[in-house]
């Protein structure tokens, strides 16, 4: 005999049900070339911090000229790991497609010293705070989900820079510890879900191109 729930139960399995739908078990992780291989047919999204930056905004004299609100911008590391990422990226043939970020600079940097195509951007993938309001913040990990379960475009990969606290929201233990420019990628499903099938240090990014 089936047994039904309390009534006072059903929100809580509803939220529980919802919730595993947006993130499949996920099963051992791609490493070298199967990673490679994978990535290169296309139907991935590559979820990232932005590359390194300092804590804190340069002084007005020390900010790059296209920084005219002069926030946190890349240090001397994260510029040259950015653009050895995107080489990488070239010299494994990753087909990027759409290219989402979060509207700030130093993610915006990312992109464009990576040679990403033009990124959109979104306040939901901004900095709890002056880019994003109250109400979007309580919603980004749901938000970020959403998107990392989309299929990305026949033959290409999504990637979406954009900060820690974002990821960590929306994927808990799977970003416990996730460095400056490390990368999650993620297989969506088609059917609303999304299986973590690996995890790239941005300085790992050139070492798979001569991985085994």
């Amino acid at each position: 005999m089936r047994l039904r729930a309390p009534s006072s139960r059903k929100p809580i399995l509803a939220l529980l049900t919802a919730l595993a739908l947006c993130i499949a078990a996920t099963g051992p992780l791609l490493e070298g070339k199967q990673m490679t291989a994978a990535l290169d047919r296309g139907g991935y999204v590559i979820l990232m911090r932005h590359a390194n930056s300092p804590g804190m905004p340069p002084d007005p004299a020390q900010s790059a000229p296209d920084n005219v609100k002069h926030e946190r911008q890349l240090d001397e590391t994260g510029r040259a790991s950015a653009r050895t990422m995107g080489d990488a990226f070239q010299r494994l043939r990753i087909p990027v497609g759409e290219v989402l970020s979060s509207p700030t600079y130093r993610a915006l940097e990312t992109a464009r010293l990576a040679q990403f195509p033009a990124p959109q951007t979104f306040p939901e993938l901004g900095e709890a705070g002056s880019s994003m309001s109250s109400d979007a913040a309580g919603t980004r990990g749901a938000w970020l989900r959403s998107r990392v379960a989309q299929v990305p475009k026949p033959g290409t990969d999504t990637v979406i820079i954009t900060h820690y606290p974002n990821i960590k929201e929306a994927f808990a233990s799977d970003a416990e510890d996730l460095a400056e420019g490390e990368a999650l990628i993620f297989r969506p499903d088609r059917h609303g879900a999304a299986s973590l099938v690996g995890r790239v240090k941005i300085e790992d990014w050139p070492k798979l191109v001569s991985a085994p």
